[in-house]
């Protein structure tokens, strides 16, 4: 067999290597699942509605998300989660993790958190700690006992100056400066 013909047979066990490496390239899906406890809570990630619990989102970072949870008769939950990167995607690992691993690598996140229903607060309570709050501070609590201040005497204004023109630049002194 020459040369030529030895390449020719070559040529497609070389485009099958380079197409099958090619398809065969890795891939990571990030997933972030947030449910909580009672479910139906409305959530946000870095202050973007994602909808209600249980719900998944993708995201293409690792780090620190705030997470907000609300939901009608439960107090508002607000986190700042971390979510670490896994060893793959370290520097100089990733690379290869993402591109040389055959198949789709999954992280998927699950975060639960339990809120607590809200308190309500007796009106005769909130009006009590109101009043030592303004007793504390020592603020007026009515119009008779607030001290009006007589209003700051007005500014008067200076005279105006003459009306001079300024000066041209042909008559300006040979340093430059403007005489006043």
């Amino acid at each position: 067999m020459d040369s030529k013909t030895k390449r020719w047979c070559q040529l497609p066990i070389l485009c099958f290597f380079l197409v099958s490496s090619v398809s065969l390239t890795g891939c990571i899906q990030r997933r972030l699942t947030v449910s909580s406890n009672p479910p139906g809570a409305l959530v946000k990630v870095d202050d973007v509605e994602i909808g209600t619990t249980p719900v998944s989102t993708s995201f293409v970072y690792y780090g620190t998300r705030k997470i907000q949870l609300s939901k009608s008769g439960y107090e508002t939950l607000t986190v700042l989660q971390p979510v670490r990167a896994p060893w793959y995607q370290w520097p100089g690992i990733d690379f290869f993790s993402e591109h040389f691993v055959p198949g789709k690598i999954y992280d998927d996140r699950l975060f639960n958190y339990n809120l607590q229903p809200s308190q309500v607060v007796p009106t005769e309570q909130l009006l009590e700690r109101a009043e030592q709050l303004r007793e504390e501070a020592h603020i007026p609590g009515s119009i008779e006992e607030t001290l009006v201040e007589p209003l700051p005497s007005p500014v008067v204004p200076l005279p105006p100056l003459p009306n001079q023109p300024l000066p041209d630049s042909r008559s300006l002194p040979p340093d430059g400066r403007l005489p006043f």
